[in-house]
Formats: structure tokens, sequence, C-alpha cells
């Protein structure tokens, strides 16, 4: 099954989404089920008439009978998940951006302190919208749609220190740096890490480093010129931390994904 990934048509909401996919119900598909890797995205997923089971490693979604809108949101995982559909359901899945989530939900610290949520309402009117959206017939209008309905929550936040903080996480800082160059503590800067994404700063950049690999391998020869680009010590280092994230290490699991595609967002 070939899956799209559409990028937001409206130039603001590009600022806090990466994208988004669909997938239609289909009663004579065989059962779908794929691999996916830690990211620091939050994502929100919206299906009908499904029952979503959230394990340690896996999520499962299996078709029912009763008429419901099931929805959950993930953002925190550091090992591989599995996600199998009994067959494939009819379902949005969204992939918001680094503190993307939290223009539009007020107390989205809040959300941050649970576990990845099933059952995830965030707005009074969320679960009924979004019916509407995954029963419209033709993808124009639930992309016109879905877009508006986000544009409509919008919330004006200021995250400009948190900005500024995650983009030194990026780089090459070390992390006590980072906190004296904001004149704040190594707690604090922990502290609102963990309440503005849900995970510590170390955490996030092992897997923003993990992530900048994968995307630029198609750049570079061999392992040594892609570990120091993506600022890790040594290959060492990288393949340790590779294997934390995936289980494999870089040359099974380069093996196994093409990294030519658009979208590599998705492991199969």
């Amino acid at each position: 099954m070939k899956i799209k990934f559409y990028k937001p048509k409206n130039g603001i909401l590009k600022k806090y989404i990466k994208g988004y996919y669909f997938i239609l119900h289909d009663e004579n598909a065989e059962p779908l089920k794929y691999w996916t890797f830690p990211n620091n995205y939050c994502i929100i997923s919206v299906s009908l008439n499904t029952d979503v089971l959230l394990e340690a490693n896996k999520i499962t979604v299996i078709p029912t009978d009763q008429t419901n809108v099931s929805a959950d949101l993930v953002w925190r995982y550091v090992s591989p998940v599995e996600i199998f559909y009994e067959k494939p359901v009819t379902e949005i899945t969204i992939y918001f951006k680094p503190l993307g989530l939290n223009h539009f939900i007020k107390d989205f610290g809040d959300i941050l302190r649970q576990n990845n949520i099933v059952q995830f309402n965030a707005f009074p009117d969320f679960k009924q919208e979004m019916e509407k959206i995954l029963n419209y017939k033709e993808r124009k209008y639930q992309i016109q749609e879905l877009e508006k309905y986000w544009l409509s929550k919008l919330l004006h936040k200021n995250f400009n220190l948190m900005r500024n903080v995650l983009q030194d996480v990026e780089s090459d800082y070390k992390i006590a740096e980072i906190a004296l160059k904001h004149n704040i503590s190594r707690q604090y800067l922990n502290k609102i890490f963990m309440k503005n994404l849900g995970k510590s700063p170390s955490e996030y950049r092992k897997i923003q480093r993990f992530r900048n690999s994968v995307a630029t391998k198609k750049h570079f020869k061999n392992l040594t010129e892609l570990s120091y680009e993506n600022m890790f010590y040594d290959q060492s280092h990288f393949i340790k931390s590779f294997k934390n994230l995936t289980t494999l290490n870089p040359n099974a699991f380069f093996k196994q994904v093409n990294t030519n595609k658009n979208n590599i967002w998705l492991f199969v």
C-alpha cells in the first residue's frame, strides 16, 4: 500500500506542522505493518471505527463494527515501535514539529507529564470535526478543512527562549555550555525541556542526530564521514547511539531502509 505524505499548504501551518498522511479503509486489503524509529515529532493519529491498543513497543489498530472516533498522541519513544493494522482503516496522521503542537493546546505541558495517550481529545469539537474531515470523499476538501481547523486553534505563545535553546541543542554545544550561555542551571534547562517537549535535552539531541544521519546518508561515502558530519565523537559513538535507537548497527539499518526516498520518516 502506497502512502502519500502531504506538507501543509498554509504558510502559517508550515511553521508548526511537518506534514500528514491519510489511510483509506479497505476491507479486502492485506494487514499492514511497518516499523517507525525514534523522532522528535508529536504525532496525532485519528481513525474511524477502530480499537487502538498502545503497548510499550507496538501500536495495534483493529477495525470494529462500532461507530467511533479514536485518537492517540505519541511524542516519546526511544526504541523501534511496530505499527500493525489488521486491515487498513480510515485514518489521518499528523506530524507536528518540535514545539509545534504547543502552539495549539493551552496546557500542553500537562499532557506531556503523562505517558503517550490513547483517546486524545484536546478540544471539545476535536473528534466531531475530525470525523467530518475523514468522511469527505475528495482529498482536496479533506486537506482544506483539516488546515482550516488547526488554524482556528492556533494560540499566540512566546517560545523565544525554548527556540534559542533548541537551536543550541541541535548544534555541537555541550549541555552545560548551553545552560551557561542562557544564564540558567542545567536543572532548569532539563525542566523546560520536559515541560515543553516531554524529553530531556540529551535525549532530544541523540534522536535529532540519528534522524539527521539518516536524512543525509546519501551524501556521504562512508560511516566515518557520516558520523563526523552529524557531530558524533567518532564512528564507535555513532554506532552505539544508532544501535540504542534502532537495535541495529548502521550498516544493517541502511541495507533495509532506502534513504533515497523523499519521505524517510516512514520506515517499512
